[in-house]
């Protein structure tokens, strides 16, 4: 059970950390975003249950959860705010409609069974530890990266974006490209994590990848901080264990999961009132200038 938890938590995490790059670093209003969780699943489980090997299959996952959302980008990212969120909200639900309609080759509402374990160079990761090692050092490269990039020039253009986008327009900044490239590095985190999911599970079908999930991921990141990696993460390890935790309580399902959106919307409602930024609230830079006795003039 530990393992199980922990497992589900690096993938959580990986996915909070994608979607906080979009919603919490760049303003971008993402209601779609398990979508590209679940073209990830699709894409690496179909592709190495047909015998193309697992690194090659996560890989691609990576990429066609990319290009969907470059594709997807060119019409919406000139969108705003309410706009934006809606027609994301939309892209969430085409997705799903193709998992679950494209019958010949998602299987449908039955699901994709048998999908194999992940392997790489003939070590085959078939127990809950040796996925967790595979899973927790995935999470510390999304980690690096994200921090890396956030960090840089690129992510204080992204920064600048959700603060004011007319004021980095004004820069000379191209900020649509800025947007696009913020969709499509998010997009293809979540492919990442949606791949890992579905060798992990071995098992998947279009319920996983339903609307909630954008809506609970969104629940970690507010919770831990918007903007924050480390928040990301913190808020995946709280709700994961809350979410996981009530299954093995024993209630009936007609109980627990009632109980479990309970819970979830009071921690939002105390979080929104207590603390608003989140548990590890992102720390604003701070410009201090100092001014020589010269320079201040007279008295």
């Amino acid at each position: 059970m530990i393992f199980h938890l922990l497992v589900l938590i690096t993938i959580y995490a990986i996915l909070s950390i994608s979607l906080n790059l979009a919603v919490g670093v760049t303003g971008l209003f993402n209601l779609g975003h398990a979508a590209f969780f679940g073209i990830g699943a699709y894409t690496s489980a179909l592709l190495n249950m047909a015998g193309v090997p697992f690194w090659l299959a996560l890989l691609a996952g990576v990429c066609m959860a990319s290009l969907i959302a470059f594709l997807i980008g060119l019409p919406t990212l000139r969108l705003v705010g309410d706009y934006l969120a809606v027609a994301t909200m939309g892209l969430g639900e085409i997705a799903r409609a193709v998992f679950k309609n494209w019958i010949s080759v998602t299987r449908g509402p039955m699901g994709l069974p048998g999908i194999p374990h992940a392997s790489l160079f003939g070590f085959a990761f078939d127990s809950f530890a040796k996925f967790l090692a595979l899973s927790a050092a995935c999470l510390g490269i999304v980690y690096i990266l994200a921090e890396t990039l956030i960090r840089s020039p690129f992510g204080r253009v992204l920064k600048g974006i959700r603060e004011d986008e007319i004021a980095v327009q004004a820069l000379g900044k191209n900020s649509f490209w800025f947007k696009m490239w913020s969709l499509v590095i998010s997009a293809g985190i979540a492919g990442l994590a949606g791949s890992l999911f579905a060798h992990y599970m071995g098992f998947i079908d279009p319920s996983s990848f339903g609307m909630w999930l954008t809506f609970f991921i969104l629940l970690i990141i507010m919770l831990g901080g918007l903007g924050n990696n480390l928040g990301a993460v913190v808020g995946a390890v709280i709700f994961v264990v809350v979410r996981e935790g009530l299954r093995f309580v024993g209630l009936p399902p007609a109980i627990a999961a009632p109980l479990q959106q309970l819970l979830f919307g009071v921690l939002l409602i105390v979080m929104t009132i207590f603390a608003p930024r989140g548990l590890i609230p992102e720390r604003k830079a701070v410009t201090r200038y100092k001014v020589n006795a010269e320079d201040r003039g007279p008295d």
